[in-house]
């Protein structure tokens, strides 16, 4: 019994060096963006359901953090302080799918045509999404969200989702960027980002390292009727979401996981589905029904699920046709140990640009910040002021 246990953490602890880089990379771009990007005005750009509120919604999420708990919760608060519901869950959506960080992981773990496909696949299941709500939404769920919303439940993290530290006073970008102030933004948005999804990043190692260990290969292929490649094509994208929603894994920590699937055998568009589905899986549904109330809850399970496996559907025939879908199942799930490659060089590089971000965050006020993290909202609300 140890030796699969053990096999299985090795193969978990390969896959965390393989990202390690990526990752520090991924969250410090996202956290400059952040430190640029207020949230003080989101509300009064997504009024509406339309085309320009959309558009601005997706920048808005790509902009945020990836961590799926503080996207939901911050979606909240832009519908209780106005904004449209349509926009906030577009915001939702893109917040968790179009992240530089889950690109970059893309990249390294599966390769850029899953990057590129996923990407696609965000904008067109936003789409869908959109188009959906148009159809079966009505103003009865949505008044009724709204006083459920207005009850100010509390799921998680509340209070990072809250905290808007954004550096938005004169100056160019990269003087903002720079100066005391921003730099304490960045650190403090860096660390913090981590700090919200390191369990789901963790939890997703540990569930591919033992799923590539333990499970056969022969399982998978049957699972995803690999024997029959056309069936394939539309099972895939049905019951990717339906394997994501039993994982409990959000945010990046999906694409380990994702890896080992797409080396069993599931399709090209299931793996694309797989990957949207973190913000449908069993706790954040458990959120939803807190927030907007059950019969909401149950709305956009189906909605988001319908436009998750649509937009999965259409990139994997949009792929097909253009012939950018891999004809090898190669994703670097595991490595045979730690070499001196360009990884381990990279590893070292990032490992010290992230130790200096977390010493600027420790020496500015940081901690105090992070206990405010999954506090109610109204703990960290206006918490965006730090010594520089």
């Amino acid at each position: 019994m140890v030796d699969p246990i053990l096999h299985a953490l090795a193969m978990a602890a390969a896959m965390a060096w393989e990202i390690l880089w990526p990752l520090i990379l991924g969250f410090a771009l996202s956290a400059v963006v952040q430190a640029v990007v207020s949230h003080k005005e989101m509300s009064r750009l997504l009024p509406d359901d339309r085309a320009r509120s959309i558009a601005i919604a997706v920048a808005l999420g790509a902009a945020s953090s990836s961590c799926s708990y503080a996207a939901v919760a911050l979606a909240r608060s832009l519908f209780r302080k106005g904004a449209n519901f349509t926009a906030a869950m577009a915001f939702e959506l893109a917040s968790t799918n179009l992240v530089a960080e889950l690109g970059i992981v893309l990249i390294v773990l599966m390769g850029w045509r899953f990057m590129l496909a996923e990407t696609i696949g965000a904008l067109v299941m936003v789409a869908l999404l959109v188009g959906l709500f148009r159809l079966f939404r009505t103003p009865r769920i949505v008044a009724e969200a709204k006083e459920h919303a207005d009850r100010g439940i509390p799921g998680r993290m509340e209070g990072h989702a809250e905290m808007d530290m954004a550096v938005t006073g004169g100056g160019s970008l990269w003087q903002r960027m720079t100066s005391p102030q921003g730099l304490t933004a960045i650190s403090h948005h860096f660390v913090m980002d981590w700090a919200a999804v390191w369990a789901d990043i963790g939890g997703g190692l540990l569930i591919a390292g033992a799923l590539a260990a333990w499970v056969p290969q022969q399982f998978w292929q049957s699972f995803f009727l690999v024997g029959h490649p056309v069936l394939a094509t539309i099972w895939g994208p049905l019951v990717g979401p339906l394997v994501a929603v039993l994982s409990f894994v959000c945010s990046v920590g999906n694409i380990p996981l994702a890896a080992v699937l797409w080396n069993g055998g599931i399709s090209f568009g299931g793996v694309i589905a797989f990957i949207f589905a973190d913000l449908i899986v069993l706790p954040i549904l458990n959120i939803y029904r807190k927030y907007y109330g059950l019969k909401m809850a149950g709305f956009l399970f189906a909605t988001f699920y319908a436009a998750m496996a649509g937009a999965a559907l259409v990139v994997e025939g949009v792929f097909a046709a253009a012939g950018f879908i891999p004809s090898e199942r190669q994703a670097q799930v595991v490595e045979a140990g730690i070499a001196w490659d360009y990884t381990t060089w990279l590893n070292i590089v990032f490992l010290c640009v992230a130790a200096a971000l977390v010493r600027r965050f420790l020496r500015t006020g940081g901690p105090a910040m992070l206990r405010m993290m999954n506090m109610p909202a109204h703990h960290a609300h206006g918490q965006g002021t730090h010594p520089g």
